[in-house]
């Protein structure tokens, strides 16, 4: 028996481990190369805010196929080149599989865990990168129990957590390594300077209810019944994460589709699309939609900032 957190990252480390992810779901930097180039100006422009320090470390957090790094690197050499000259490239990840496909693409340091990231000034962008670290779930009986899994089922059994109140059947999930990371990285960017930009999907605040999903062969499983096979994530607690950031200024969250816009999705995906063959500006214009539009990924996914208390609101996030 173990409790659902232990049991989610066992899971999720034997599954990245062996299989390629992109079998079983797509993410924004696989849509349209224009969200990792925007997130790529955001990068530089952060830089800039920061006094331009030289050198800087760019990191990104789940990197996955290195599409979103790759389109940032182009994006920032065209338009930052002294950014481009003054980062270095680390990245976390742990998958070996996804490593070499990220080597193959990318000139870079790997490293396991943020908090391994080297010393110094960072700027940090992660991608669906909250999502899978593991939950834990507390439900209300007629006290407060905790979720562990069993031969396939959960099994509950009382616990001591100190919860709020709430209602016969309530669950509340809480990912206690999100919060621990969200604390190490304030505690590094009021120290050497810097900001985090976190983008993935949840509320934008605190709320009951159970998020835990598993996707297996691109379908909707049982997240108890396939350890290691099906990719779980859950609901990023985007709140809780804020929360957690003692001593520097977070901002947002804010949907997805309007922080793109903000950053200038729709402009870009103009000029690309002008001059190309209809079917072909057809798809950029259609690609940008899917990034912006609130019934696909513009209002579920939303885009986070921790930043060092005295560095100036950042792109995107201005109402």
């Amino acid at each position: 028996m173990l409790r659902l957190d232990a049991f989610m990252a066992q899971s999720n480390a034997a599954y990245y481990a062996t299989r390629n992810p992109y079998a079983d779901f797509t993410t924004s930097p696989e849509i349209s190369q224009m969200f990792g180039e925007l997130l790529g100006l955001w990068a530089a422009m952060v830089w800039r805010a920061m006094g331009a320090p030289d050198p800087v470390i760019l990191a990104e957090a789940g990197p996955g196929r290195g599409t979103l790094m790759a389109d940032a690197l182009r994006a920032i050499g065209q338009v930052a080149p002294e950014f481009r000259a003054a980062l270095w490239l680390h990245l976390v990840e742990t998958s070996p599989v996804l490593r070499a496909v990220q080597a193959a693409r990318l000139d870079a340091v790997w490293h396991d865990r943020i908090e391994d990231l080297p010393q110094g000034p960072l700027v940090l962008l992660a991608n669906e990168f909250l999502d899978a670290l593991p939950i834990r779930q507390f439900v209300r009986r007629d006290r407060w129990c905790e979720r562990f899994v069993r031969e396939g089922g959960f099994v509950e059994l009382p616990c001591d957590e100190d919860l709020p109140e709430a209602a016969e059947g309530t669950v509340i999930e809480r990912c206690d390594e999100a919060l621990a990371l969200s604390a190490a990285l304030a505690a590094r960017l009021r120290r050497a300077g810097g900001a985090a930009l976190f983008v993935d999907y949840g509320p934008a605040g605190s709320g009951a209810g159970e998020s835990l999903q598993a996707l297996l062969d691109g379908q909707p499983v049982d997240p108890l019944l396939h350890p290691g096979q099906a990719d779980l994530t859950a609901h990023v607690d985007f709140q809780a994460f804020a929360a957690a950031a003692a001593g520097c200024a977070c901002h947002g969250p804010v949907p997805q589709g309007l922080f793109l816009a903000r950053l200038g999705l729709p402009q870009r995906a103009d000029r690309l699309a002008r001059g190309k063959p209809a079917a072909v500006a057809a798809r950029l214009i259609a690609d940008a939609q899917r990034l912006m539009a609130p019934h696909w990924m513009g209002r579920l996914f939303k885009a986070l900032a921790i930043c060092h208390p005295d560095l100036a609101l950042p792109p995107g996030f201005a109402a």
